[in-house]
């Protein structure tokens, strides 16, 4: 799929955090439609925050958030999903007591077009792994299936854009890698833009086409 070169999301200014205390200071971002973005940097930088100040799980203090020509910086998070924004946290975050099933319509939620049985043929056509475990609870998955799954979740949404926290963390190198292609077919053959915070640098190398290094509270553009 051909990739637009007008902008999808812009940060301006923004300053961000929890409560009063900043985290974020001024950020200034622009990711384009189709960009495979890689948010790189240490530990307790603010990595997290940037992606939940998108999302809006974050006040945004001062500045702007603007998505596909408008401005949600004050708009809750659930119409940021809606409007097609999808969030894999950290950690995953997966109902354990759920089946793999049902933890996927869980991902309709965001979805108002909702047909899904035509919408989990597509996941499948990317995560085959999951059509097997339907029935099982989605907390008895490994790690990497479970990760699979909530990056399946948030596909169900129909989203433009995903933002994943460290999808690496705890996941052994083989399924690493099936992520990682995953990833870049969702890219190519859904145009979905795709933001990922991480702190592996082989992997960001392979996956991502720009790369942003965060320091203490700043967002720089830069060559990996």
């Amino acid at each position: 799929m051909k990739k637009s070169t007008s902008p999808l999301l812009e940060l301006t200014n923004m300053t961000a955090g929890y409560g009063q205390t900043p985290v974020l200071l001024d950020i200034n971002l622009q990711v384009d439609k189709g960009d495979m973005v890689c948010i790189l940097g240490r530990n307790g930088v603010g990595k997290t925050t940037l992606l939940r100040s998108i999302i809006g799980l974050n006040k945004v203090n001062k500045g702007s958030i603007i998505f596909d020509a408008d401005d949600i910086t004050k708009t809750p998070t659930y119409k940021r999903s809606r409007y097609g924004i999808a969030f894999i946290p950290q950690g995953r975050e997966i109902i354990p007591y759920l089946s793999v099933l049902d933890n996927l319509k869980l991902g309709l939620t965001a979805n108002r077009n909702r047909k899904s049985a035509k919408l989990l043929e597509e996941v499948f056509g990317f995560f085959p792994m999951l059509k097997q475990h339907l029935k099982r609870q989605g907390g008895l998955l490994s790690g990497g299936q479970q990760q699979q799954l909530a990056i399946a979740r948030g596909l169900m949404s129909e989203p433009q854009m995903i933002l994943l926290d460290e999808p690496t963390e705890g996941i052994q190198p083989s399924i690493v890698q099936e992520i990682e292609a995953t990833l870049r077919r969702i890219n190519t053959e859904k145009g979905i833009t795709v933001m990922v915070v991480e702190q592996k640098i082989d992997f960001a190398r392979q996956l991502a086409q720009k790369f942003f290094m965060m320091e203490k509270e700043v967002l720089l553009l830069r060559a990996i």
